[in-house]
């Protein structure tokens, strides 16, 4: 199985550490947070696809052709166009099976990553006390994806996106039908999808975004 990284933020947010660093090589525990995300990926991922963008240079030099045992593959993303874009970016490098999409810079446990993968059409998602600033989940009875809400000024629902789907191509059938902010979010084009697709979900019991540099102190907890 290949598995798609979305590489490609700037990270204002993290600022200054990001000036002259890209976002998924800023250290935590020693090691940048690319590193701790392949390092728990399951062994059925076999091959990635990473798409950089600010400093993505540094990226390719960190991981080469092959990194922690996985072929690597990138794509390069010049614009802030969203994820969904980065995905599509990526398709030149997908096949007819199923793949995974993983955000570099979002902390899960391995287990919830161990049993997405053994699902043809996924999605992790896990419970946060203010869930606006997410793509918020709604659920069908047998726990599929009914509805995904981006960003909702009234969460319906305190479950959210996080990393980790399984998709396939068709994926690319069910694009955003509009751009936020000049950007297309790929938890939009899920929603539309789990309209004609049963996907499944699997909760995460860890999840820590690292978004500002708040977090980096989080994450290492988490990892001592």
């Amino acid at each position: 199985m290949k598995a798609v990284i979305l590489a490609a933020g700037v990270g204002v947010r993290m600022r200054p550490l990001t000036l002259n660093t890209p976002k998924p090589l800023i250290n935590v525990a020693g090691y940048p947070l690319l590193h701790h995300l392949v390092k728990i990926l399951p062994d059925k991922i076999s091959e990635l696809v990473i798409v950089h963008g600010y400093l993505g240079e540094q990226i390719v030099k960190y991981c080469g052709e092959e990194f922690l045992g996985r072929k690597v593959s990138y794509v390069h993303q010049p614009e802030k166009t969203g994820t969904f874009d980065a995905l599509r970016l990526s398709r030149k490098y997908l096949d007819d099976q199923p793949f995974a999409v993983l955000y570099s810079d979002d902390f899960i446990e391995k287990e919830a990553l161990e049993k997405l993968v053994n699902h043809d059409l996924a999605a992790i998602t896990t419970k946060v006390e203010d869930p606006r600033r997410f793509g918020v989940v709604i659920l069908n009875d047998d726990g599929t994806i009914k509805e995904i809400i981006e960003k909702p000024e009234v969460p319906p629902s305190n479950q959210i996106l996080v990393s980790g789907f399984i998709l396939n191509n068709s994926i690319f059938d069910y694009p955003p039908k509009e751009a936020v902010k000049g950007e297309l979010f790929l938890p939009v084009a899920v929603g539309n999808m789990a309209k004609e697709h049963k996907i499944y979900t699997v909760e995460a019991k860890t999840y820590i975004p690292v978004g500002v540099i708040e977090d980096i102190e989080k994450a290492e907890r988490l990892l001592s």
